[in-house]
C-alpha cells in the first residue's frame, strides 16, 4: 500500500499543507503569511491542516542552512507519515531561490506536489540575468510546480514567457491584508505622510526626501519614514535638509508599531523603482489612506491613478512633490482617494476571500 493511500485511510478528509516561509519576521512575505495563518485559524476548517516553517530564519544568513535542513527533514518525515499533500514555496530572488531550488528538487524526488508563490520585486532582473545553468534550474522548478501563484498580470506574463510549459498552471492572486487592528484617527492638525518599507534606493527614499525638502515651505504636514535598511544615512540626509523636526525615522517597527502608524497616518507613500505587489500599499488601502505610489510591478492592478490613489513615474521628484502637495492641501481629494481605496480593499484585497482562494489553489495542486 502506498503512503498516499495509507494517508487517505488514516485521515481521508483532511488536506495537509506545509508552507515554506523566510521566517525573518521583517519582510512582506512573512507579514502576508502571518496574516494568512491568523485567518486560517479563525476559519477553523477541520479538513485543512496547514503548518508553517522557516527556511531562512532570523539573524545572520550563515544560520540559514540549519533552517533549510530542518525544513527538509520535517517535510520528509511528514511525507513518510502520510501527513503531507502539498508544499507551498514562497519565492524571491538570490538566496531564496537557491534554497527553494533544493526544496523543489526534494519535493519532486519524494513525489510531493508543490506550489510556487512568487513574491520577489526584482525577480525579472534576477532570472534574466542568471547564468545559463541557473536559469535552466529555475525553469525546471517552475515547470515542475503543480500551481504557480503570481501577484499580478505583469508577473503572469513574465513567468509564462520564461517557462511556457507552466503557463496553464499560473494563478493570479494578489496579496491581501487584514482589516486595520486599530480605528483610523489620522494625523490630527497635521497631515501625516507615512512610508513603510526597507529604506534605500530601490524604494525611492532619496527621492522622497528630496520631495519633502521641496515641501518645506508648506505648513500642516509631518512625515514618518519607517523601516530597516539605510536608516542612519536617511537620518543624516533629513538633518541636512533641516527637516528633523518634521520627519521621523524610527527604524524597523514591529506589527503593533505598524498598526499605530497606519492608524495615525493620512497618506501612504511608496515611490519605488521596483516592486512585486507591496504589502504596505495594501495595508494603507485597508485603512482608507490616500496612496501615492509608482506604477511598478503589479501596483497598477490595485491602484488606479486618480481613483484609488495617485501614481507618479519612478524617480520623478517633480511629480512626487506635486502628488504629495495635492494630497496634503486638498482634504476632499484625500478623503475621496482613501474611501475608494478602502472599498477596493474590501472587494478585492481582504483576508477572508484570500484565504479561501489559497485553499482552492492547494486543492487544485493535488488533482
Amino acid at each position: 500500500m502506498t503512503i498516499v493511500m495509507l494517508q487517505r485511510l488514516i485521515d481521508p478528509n483532511t488536506m495537509h499543507v506545509l508552507v515554506a516561509t523566510p521566517g525573518t519576521d521583517q519582510g512582506g512575505i512573512d507579514r502576508v503569511m502571518a496574516s494568512l495563518r491568523s485567518q486560517l485559524t479563525l476559519d477553523a476548517d477541520e479538513r485543512l491542516h496547514v503548518r508553517f516553517a522557516a527556511t531562512r530564519g532570523p539573524g545572520h544568513i550563515a544560520t540559514s542552512p540549519f533552517y533549510l535542513g530542518a525544513f527538509i527533514a520535517r517535510m520528509t518525515a511528514l511525507k513518510a507519515a502520510g501527513r503531507l499533500d502539498v508544499v507551498h514555496i514562497n519565492l524571491a530572488s538570490v538566496g531564496s531561490t537557491y534554497r527553494k531550488l533544493v526544496i523543489a528538487a526534494c519535493c519532486r524526488a519524494l513525489g510531493i506536489p508543490y506550489v510556487i508563490h512568487l513574491h520577489g520585486a526584482d525577480y525579472r532582473e534576477f532570472w534574466q540575468g542568471a547564468s545559463a545553468g541557473l536559469s535552466r534550474r529555475i525553469r525546471a522548478m517552475f515547470a515542475g510546480a503543480a500551481r504557480i501563484i503570481v501577484l499580478g498580470r505583469v508577473w503572469a506574463e513574465f513567468v509564462a514567457g520564461q517557462a511556457p510549459e507552466a503557463a496553464d498552471r499560473i494563478v493570479v492572486l494578489p496579496n491581501a491584508s487584514a482589516r486595520p487592528a486599530l480605528p483610523h484617527r489620522g494625523g490630527g492638525d497635521k497631515v501625516h505622510i507615512l512610508f513603510l518599507g526597507r529604506i534605500g534606493e530601490r524604494k525611492g527614499v532619496p527621492q522622497l526626501g528630496e520631495a519633502l525638502k521641496r515641501m518645506e515651505h508648506l505648513p500642516g504636514w509631518r512625515a514618518t519614514i519607517a523601516g530597516d535598511g539605510e536608516v542612519e544615512a536617511a537620518r543624516a540626509k533629513v538633518a541636512e535638509y533641516g527637516l528633523s523636526d518634521r520627519v521621523d525615522l524610527p527604524g524597523w517597527v514591529g506589527p503593533e508599531g505598524v498598526a499605530e502608524l497606519i492608524a495615525t497616518a493620512d497618506i501612504l507613500v511608496l515611490p519605488s523603482f521596483a516592486e512585486n505587489l507591496p504589502v504596505s500599499v495594501i495595508e494603507g488601502m485597508a485603512a482608507g489612506l490616500a496612496v501615492v505610489a509608482t506604477p511598478v510591478g503589479a501596483v497598477e492592478d490595485i491602484v488606479t491613478d486618480g481613483e484609488t490613489g495617485l501614481l507618479v513615474p519612478p524617480g520623478d521628484v517633480d511629480a512626487l512633490t506635486d502628488a504629495l502637495t495635492r494630497t496634503v492641501t486638498d482634504a476632499a481629494l484625500r478623503h475621496r482617494l482613501g474611501e475608494a481605496a478602502r472599498r477596493f480593499h474590501r472587494q478585492r484585497l481582504d483576508l477572508e476571500p484570500y484565504a479561501k482562494a489559497m485553499q482552492d489553489v492547494w486543492v487544485g495542486a493535488t488533482r
